[in-house]
C-alpha cells in the first residue's frame, strides 16, 4: 500500500526499498545519487566526500549497473506522464571521461532535457581542463502511452530556461547537497499550483527535497541509508518554516509579464514575418512564443 510509505523518510538501502513500492505510486522525483568520485581521491583545496553510512568507491562498471537499476524501478513507480529529475555530473578517472548519458541511455526512461546547473563554484581546481563548475539535471520522462513529449510548460517556468546558476547549500552535514532553490524550481515548474502530490527522493540525503515538497503543498517519500542524515531531514521537516523565505523568493522568478496567447487574442505586437535563403516565410518570435 502506497500510504504505508507517505510522508515517510526510511533508512535503508535505496533499491531495496524502491522494490517494495507499487506501481504508477509516485507523481515526480528529484535526487543526486552519490557521484562514485572515489573516496581517496581529492584535491588541494576540497579535502576527500564521505558520505555518511556507505562507501562512494565502487568499480565504474558496478556503479552504473547499480544506477540503472534503481532508475528502473523509479521508472516502475513513477506514474504515466510524470517525471524524475536527476542530477549527476561528468566524471574523470585516470583520463577516461564517464557522463551520465553512457548509462541514462540504458534506462527505460526517455531523455527529455539536459539542464545545466551552474553551481558558479568550481569542485577541483587543477590545470588539467577548465574548471568545472557545472552539473547536470536530466529531465528524464514517462511516456502516457505513445506521447513521448508530454505537456508544455507553462512560459512563466520555461522562461527560466536550461542553465540554472544557484550556488549550493553551505552549512549542511552532508557533503554534496543542493540548494533548496532547486527541487522548489522542479516542482512548481512541473506541478504548477497543484497541491498533495507525491513526490520522491531516493537519495533524500539531508531533506532538501522533502522540505521543499512540504512547503509546497506536497507529500514524499525520502530514503537514505544514513540513520545520521535521516535524522538530519526528519528535523529540517520539523522546522520547514525557517525555509519558506528561500522557496518564495525562488517563487517570485516564475512570471511573465504577458503571454505570446494574450498579445495575439489583444492584436499587439507577436513578431515578424521573415524569408529564409529559399524564400519560404519564416515567423520570427521577439518575445517568448510558449503559450498558457
Amino acid at each position: 500500500m502506497i500510504n504505508d510509505f507517505i510522508d515517510k523518510v526510511i533508512c535503508g538501502n535505496t533499491l531495496d526499498i524502491l522494490k517494495t513500492i507499487p506501481d504508477n505510486s509516485v507523481d515526480l522525483g528529484i535526487t543526486s545519487p552519490p557521484y562514485n568520485k572515489k573516496e581517496d581521491n581529492k584535491g588541494w583545496l576540497v579535502d576527500k566526500v564521505v558520505y555518511k553510512g556507505t562507501s562512494d568507491n565502487l568499480p565504474e562498471e558496478e556503479y552504473q549497473q547499480n544506477q540503472i537499476k534503481v532508475l528502473n524501478e523509479l521508472y516502475r513507480i513513477i506514474k504515466p506522464g510524470g517525471s524524475f529529475f536527476y542530477n549527476h555530473k561528468i566524471r574523470w578517472e585516470k583520463g577516461v571521461m564517464y557522463h551520465p548519458m553512457d548509462w541514462l541511455r540504458k534506462t527505460k526512461w526517455v531523455i527529455k532535457q539536459e539542464i545545466i546547473w551552474d553551481r558558479m563554484i568550481a569542485a577541483n581546481l587543477r590545470g588539467w581542463r577548465f574548471w568545472q563548475v557545472e552539473e547536470r539535471i536530466y529531465w528524464l520522462y514517462k511516456p502516457e502511452g505513445k506521447n513521448l513529449i508530454g505537456k508544455e510548460l507553462k512560459s512563466k517556468h520555461a522562461l527560466l530556461t536550461s542553465i540554472w546558476r544557484l550556488p549550493p547549500e553551505n552549512k549542511n552535514p552532508h557533503p554534496a547537497p543542493f540548494p533548496i532553490e532547486l527541487p522548489t524550481r522542479i516542482i512548481y515548474s512541473i506541478l504548477d499550483d497543484e497541491k498533495e502530490k507525491l513526490i520522491i527522493d531516493p537519495y533524500c540525503g539531508s531533506g532538501t527535497t522533502l522540505v521543499a515538497a512540504k512547503i509546497l503543498g506536497h507529500h514524499y517519500i525520502g530514503i537514505d541509508i544514513s540513520q545520521e542524515y535521516i535524522n538530519f531531514a526528519k528535523e529540517r521537516l520539523k522546522n520547514y518554516q525557517a525555509e519558506i523565505p528561500k522557496v518564495q523568493e525562488e517563487l517570485s522568478k516564475h512570471f511573465v509579464r504577458k503571454t505570446f496567447k494574450e498579445r495575439k487574442e489583444k492584436g499587439e505586437f507577436v513578431g515578424k514575418h521573415r524569408k529564409n535563403r529559399n524564400g519560404q516565410p519564416l515567423l520570427e518570435i521577439i518575445e517568448n512564443s510558449n503559450e498558457d
